[in-house]
């Protein structure tokens, strides 16, 4: 009898962190078992957008605020188009909005950062932000830095 009661408790405690295990990887990963907000999609366009991905968080003063949906180049300019879902709850951001491709962490994880404008005409489904800051790219900087160094050199 105790036997079995030891089994049961081993089994009730590989359970319970599977569920953890898996509850966290919903967690990390962006995804949810929510049900779906009701959002509106904008979109921006960005000359580099620097290993941004899709269901990247968009957020506004450190608070998310939506999800990128699709990445696509626009094959008339050469840019990158970055689609997102903006919760309705925030429906008023002004039309002079404008969007940065930012870094958390140290891992480097990508998001969209907004920052409101003034205009008093809002965006609206369908709507494009064209103030726009793309990724900086650390080897660009890493190859401008060197570059600087050897020219400096006689």
């Amino acid at each position: 009898m105790r036997m079995r009661t030891l089994e049961l408790a081993v089994g009730g405690f590989m359970l319970i962190g599977l569920l953890a295990i898996i509850f966290l990887a919903l967690r990390v990963s962006g995804l949810s078992m929510n049900s779906a907000e009701e959002v509106y999609r904008i979109s921006a366009k960005f000359e580099n957008i620097g290993g941004l991905t899709a269901r990247a968080k968009v957020t506004m003063a450190g608070v998310t605020i939506g999800r990128v949906t699709n990445i696509y180049l626009d094959r008339e300019d050469f840019v990158g188009v970055v689609e997102m879902e903006i919760y309705k709850n925030v429906d008023n951001l002004s039309s002079d909005t404008s969007a940065a491709i930012l870094t958390a962490g140290v891992l480097g994880e990508k998001y969209i950062g907004l920052s409101q404008g003034a205009e008093l005409e809002n965006l609206v489904e369908g709507s494009e932000i064209y103030n726009t800051q793309s990724a900086l790219v650390l080897e660009d900087l890493i190859a401008k830095f060197l570059v600087g160094r050897v020219s400096d050199e006689p």
